[in-house]
């Protein structure tokens, strides 16, 4: 049987973080975002975001889970600061691969209203105000993103995309992080039994470990 790999295609502010910890407490080793110094002994991945790490894993290899062989789920790919951004989950061509070399993935799609994810991301940190709207996103151009209403409709299109890339297959599952039963559908799915749920890295504070 091929073995279970768990890749969540949601954007930020839609619960990765919230499904991260769920998985690990199943006993799965999660990447989330970036990776740190307490999940590996591999020093080459130290403090590389997880997107980075996946688009050079696809150049160089043509799989794009190759850095990451250790790890079981990610929950975050994409990452953006001011001088680079990668959204693995907008590739047509990165999905097609890792379904691919990884026969045995599971791929779900964390989703949230669209508004009240804009404005979250308005309000998380320098996300929403600066470091979407000043880079080239997929389906989000430089200078795109300001206002809630553009989010928004950034918002609705990857969701969009996830629902036609995948079309019905039996290896995707959408889910509503606000739905209750949100931890019992996605358990069915990955044949796991989700003993916590819950939430993390709220606003207002606007606190969190990392930047994304």
């Amino acid at each position: 049987m091929s073995r279970l790999r768990v890749i969540n295609l949601g954007l930020p502010k839609t619960g990765t973080t919230t499904l991260n910890k769920a998985l690990r407490r199943v006993g799965l080793k999660v990447a989330d975002w970036r990776i740190r110094g307490r999940q590996t002994t591999n020093e080459a991945i130290i403090g590389k975001h997880v997107g980075r790490l996946i688009y050079r894993s696809y150049f160089d290899t043509g799989d794009p889970l190759a850095a990451l062989e250790e790890f079981d789920a990610v929950t975050e790919m994409s990452y953006v600061t001011f001088k680079f951004s990668a959204w693995p989950q907008t590739d047509w061509a990165l999905l097609s691969a890792l379904r691919l070399h990884h026969p045995g993935a599971r791929f779900l799609l964390s989703v949230r209203d669209p508004l009240k994810t804009a404005r979250s991301m308005k309000k998380w940190n320098n996300l929403g105000e600066k470091r979407l709207p000043d880079s080239s996103i997929p389906g989000l151009p430089r200078g795109f993103g300001h206002t809630e209403a553009e989010l928004v409709r950034w918002i609705e299109g990857h969701y969009t995309f996830c629902r036609h890339a995948f079309d019905k297959s039996d290896v995707f599952l959408e889910y509503d992080v606000e739905d209750t039963d949100a931890p019992k559908k996605i358990g069915a799915f990955l044949g796991l039994d989700l003993p916590w749920w819950g939430h993390i890295n709220q606003n207002p504070d606007n606190k969190r470990e990392d930047a994304q």
